[in-house]
């Protein structure tokens, strides 16, 4: 079994303050009046945590049974760019469902050239049990699709923009997409990606709250940082 490191998930919290030194017994003023003594602050609270907890570290999916992939798959997708979300049922006794299906290729078009193109179903496979497999563990967010298929012309215009897009993309072939899923570590989610073994896996870190993201093809296998 091959375990995928879980690096920068657990959840921190502040320690607490240290007690002030004993005071001195109060004071009358010359008003009669007892002199007020500072308390001690109370402990300061839990850093809020900004990530998910990740699953144990059973984190591979060739640890899944035959049952776990023999069961009807639902997808949940959202297109930050478009503003659009899907939940459907797109796979079941053993066949694809045609409308579901051409729903969640037009989900993965090309928002900017505005076309559409047949996706790669192994790459529904693939993204479907990344998220039923965080499911099992009490996580359930949606995937992100930040990319999904691409025109030459679109994925050219990203070149010259200085977007990291390969000239032969498998993007536009319907073969790639670039996936984040809220709050959750980058390292934690290519690694599970990448223990499906359908594929590419591109890790692409980026700063500030949405983080970055993981690229997923069905190309060769292999894997880079960009």
């Amino acid at each position: 079994m091959i375990s995928v490191p879980l690096i920068g998930c657990g959840s921190a919290s502040a320690a607490p303050s240290a007690l002030d030194k004993p005071k001195r017994p109060l004071q009358a003023a010359k008003t009669g009046k007892p002199v007020p003594v500072a308390r001690a602050a109370p402990p300061s609270a839990p850093v809020a945590q900004t990530e998910l907890a990740p699953p144990p570290d059973i984190f591979d999916a060739q640890a899944l049974d035959l049952d776990f992939w023999l069961k009807p798959r639902v997808l949940t997708m959202i297109r930050p760019q478009s503003g659009e979300k899907t939940k459907v049922l797109y796979w079941k006794d053993g066949q694809v469902i045609d409308a579901a299906y051409q729903e969640l290729c037009h989900l993965m078009r090309d928002v900017n050239g505005k076309e559409t193109a047949p996706i790669d179903p192994k790459l529904f496979e693939t993204l479907w049990g990344t998220q039923a497999f965080l499911e099992r563990y009490g996580i359930e967010q949606p995937l992100e699709i930040l990319s999904g298929f691409r025109t030459s012309r679109s994925n050219e215009k990203l070149r010259e923009a200085g977007v990291p897009a390969a000239r032969q993309s498998l993007h536009i072939e319907g073969k790639a997409a670039d996936i984040r899923i809220a709050n959750l570590n980058s390292e934690v989610l290519g690694g599970l990606v990448r223990s499906f073994r359908q594929g590419g896996v591109g890790y692409y870190y980026r700063s500030g709250p949405r983080g970055g993201w993981i690229h997923a093809d069905t190309g060769l296998k292999r894997t880079w940082k960009g």
